[in-house]
C-alpha cells in the first residue's frame, strides 16, 4: 500500500446473501488487485472492507452497486466511522465469516 492508498468499508443491502455475492466481490476485488475482506452480517447485509488506490476502490464500489446476476442491490453505504486498520487486513482479498 502506498501513501495514495486508502481503506474503505461498505455495507451492501438487498438480496445479497445466498446469491454468490461474496464470491463475486472476492473475484472483482482480486481482479483489481485490492486487499481486504467480505462477509455476511447477521442482519442480511454484506460488509466489504478494501484497501487500495482511490480509483480502484471506486471501481469496486461500482461493482458492488451492480452485484452478480442473482442479486438485487438496494443500497451500498460507505461506513464513515470505520476503524479498520491496514494491519487487520490480509495481504490479498478473503471471504470471512
Amino acid at each position: 500500500m502506498t501513501d495514495a492508498d486508502e481503506i474503505r468499508q461498505w455495507t451492501v443491502t438487498g438480496r445479497v446473501q445466498r446469491v454468490g455475492f461474496r464470491a463475486f466481490v472476492q473475484r472483482e476485488a482480486s481482479r483489481l488487485g485490492l486487499r481486504g475482506t467480505v462477509r455476511n452480517t447477521s442482519d442480511g447485509a454484506v460488509e466489504v472492507v478494501a484497501a487500495g488506490s482511490s480509483d480502484l476502490l471506486e471501481s469496486l464500489a461500482a461493482k458492488l452497486r451492480q452485484g452478480p446476476p442473482a442479486s438485487s442491490v438496494d443500497s451500498v453505504s460507505m461506513v464513515a466511522d470505520s476503524t479498520v486498520s491496514l494491519a487487520e487486513l490480509p495481504s490479498d482479498f478473503h471471504i470471512t465469516r
